[in-house]
């Protein structure tokens, strides 16, 4: 799997695979809203991809301090392969390379598999946080 930095004409594609790997798309993921993202974090924004096609996908915000892991997902037939793990390195040794001092990202409560992978990867599960949000815009 080759990596590199996610373009906004790759936004169709990695579009697609988030809904296929079953990840919740909000309005924040509309294409004007990814295009802010890769804007502001081009370096930390990847595809994976086989023979041109794209088969992973993963965001990495960075606020100044700490980075923030959005939507990784792997198409579901490579699964289980290591690619995700893969994308996850070239990811965090990117906020390393920014000098980021902690890593955040968000799992849904009933998302078993998903905390299992991370946690396999290293990260560790936070149980004395409340996860607080205000939506700007619907």
């Amino acid at each position: 799997m080759d990596i590199r930095e996610m373009k906004l004409a790759d936004y169709e594609d990695v579009y697609r695979l988030w809904e296929k790997t079953d990840i919740i798309l909000k309005r924040s993921d509309q294409k004007e809203e990814i295009d802010r993202m890769l804007k502001r974090n081009p370096y930390t924004c990847l595809v994976g991809e086989i023979d041109g096609v794209i088969v992973s996908v993963v965001m990495g915000g960075f606020d100044g301090r700490r980075g923030y892991v959005h939507h990784l997902a792997v198409k579901k037939e490579l699964q289980k392969q290591g690619l995700g793990g893969i994308m996850m390195e070239e990811l965090i040794s990117r906020f390393q390379d920014l000098k980021v001092i902690k890593i955040h990202l968000f799992v849904e409560e009933n998302n078993k598999a998903v905390k299992k992978f991370y946690k396999n990867i290293g990260f560790e599960e936070r149980t004395d946080l409340t996860d607080f949000s205000l939506t700007l815009i619907e």
